[in-house]
């Protein structure tokens, strides 16, 4: 029986199987080389900055041909830090930044919650379905899914070091074991929570911030959304999740609580690179 391949996927390795010119793509295929033109607007810095190309992957979506090539570049170690910045990250705000000189800043959820909750509802009643054609478009509706919160990711990231530039150190949670956690959460939340790409966006953060000369450091989140920033009184009464609002218990600072999830990320960070200088 002839084997037949559902998914078209090729892994090509660099000077053997692909290689690239100013103009061309060379790739080694069982009908001889082929040499493919291409724009190469938008990549000069990456063919000309004496990066190492890695193994590259040839995709067929959608009767198109895609070809992944990554690129690995080494990046000079600048120690100078011209800002420090605390994200905060959650679903009714993708982010929440506060800087060294007490600036905040918020990346609103709102949008991608009632777009990700129509996406849930329309999940539900195909799987319902359960027919071959209901298959066919779950299966693109979580492509789509996919690619939209890669490009929400890409879009914040992009935002924090193009405002901050170079030589900035991001605070971020590390939100390793968040899966675990949100296993607490309830059922209906459930999705929201834990299916978020959180690790993707550090990645992301992580990478654009070599790029621009700039560090990201994470910090452990443990009471990051219950400690009062003024007088350190840590409790679950202090935050109201229905209005996202925080209420210190002991000396009445209020503030929304997300910004005071990054306030307190920003000085865990600050004290932990004082630490690292004693």
């Amino acid at each position: 029986m002839k084997a037949s391949f559902r998914n078209f996927e090729y892994d090509l390795v660099w000077n053997r199987d692909y290689s690239i010119s100013d103009q061309y793509v060379s790739l080694n295929t069982l009908s001889g080389r082929l040499h493919i033109p291409f724009e190469p607007k938008g990549m000069e810095h990456w063919l000309r900055a004496g990066g190492r190309f890695g193994t590259a992957r040839l995709i067929r979506k959608n009767r198109k041909y895609y070809l992944h090539i990554p690129v690995t570049l080494e990046v000079e170690n600048r120690n100078i830090l011209n800002h420090i910045v605390g994200i905060d990250l959650g679903v009714n705000h993708l982010a929440v930044s506060f800087d060294d000189e007490g600036n905040t800043r918020f990346f609103s959820g709102r949008a991608v919650k009632e777009k990700r909750a129509k996406s849930l509802a329309l999940r539900k009643r195909l799987q319902a379905c359960g027919t071959k054609s209901a298959k066919r478009k779950l299966k693109k509706l979580r492509e789509k899914e996919t690619r939209y919160v890669t490009a929400v990711n890409h879009a914040v990231t992009k935002a924090l070091i193009s405002q901050y530039g170079a030589g900035t150190l991001f605070i971020i949670e590390d939100l390793t074991g968040i899966r675990t956690t949100t296993e607490h959460v309830r059922l209906k939340s459930r999705y929201v929570m834990v299916s978020w790409a959180f690790y993707q966006f550090r990645e992301m953060l992580e990478y654009k911030a070599a790029l621009s000369q700039s560090e990201v450091l994470a910090a452990d989140p443990k009471y990051t959304s219950q400690s009062c920033p003024v007088c350190g009184n840590t409790t679950k009464a202090n935050r109201n999740r229905k209005r996202h609002e925080f209420c210190c218990t002991v000396c009445g600072y209020r503030s929304n609580d997300d910004r005071t999830g990054a306030i307190n990320i920003y000085r865990k960070g600050c004290n932990t690179l004082f630490a690292e200088a004693c």
